[in-house]
């Protein structure tokens, strides 16, 4: 079983900052390759936004909406992906999440696993 996870997730002030962590996990013998991995978040009752997306080679998108704030990040080796946040707002409350592209061995094609989420919450 290959899965994915997210973690770092809490409480914070206002001005703080907070990484959080997105790991493929479980039966990761099972994995070929990771190609693009993304970040999203959804607040309590509001539809999903894209935050930001990296290629294998380290190309990087970020939303105009956390542009210069947030900062996503790589490693290939351990199969994880980061997401710093800093100077974090009220308004950046919600429940963050991740995907990547998995190609299993002896498998064509690939297969988008989402993660469960993890609530960022930011007081004032």
């Amino acid at each position: 079983q290959v899965y994915v996870v997210e973690s770092g997730g809490g409480l914070v002030q206002a001005g703080g900052s907070l990484r959080l962590s997105c790991a493929a996990s479980g039966n990761i013998g099972f994995i070929e390759s990771i190609n693009d991995m993304r970040w999203y978040r959804q607040p309590l009752g509001k539809q999903r936004e894209f935050l930001a997306s990296i290629t294998s080679g380290g190309t990087t998108n970020v939303s105009h909406s956390v542009l210069g704030r947030f900062t996503i990040s790589r490693d290939n080796a351990k199969k994880r992906m980061y997401l710093e946040m800093n100077n974090l707002k009220p308004e950046d409350t919600a429940v963050y999440y991740c995907n990547m592209d998995i190609r299993r061995i002896h498998s064509f094609g690939e297969f988008i696993y989402w993660g469960q989420g993890t609530q960022v919450t930011v007081s004032s």
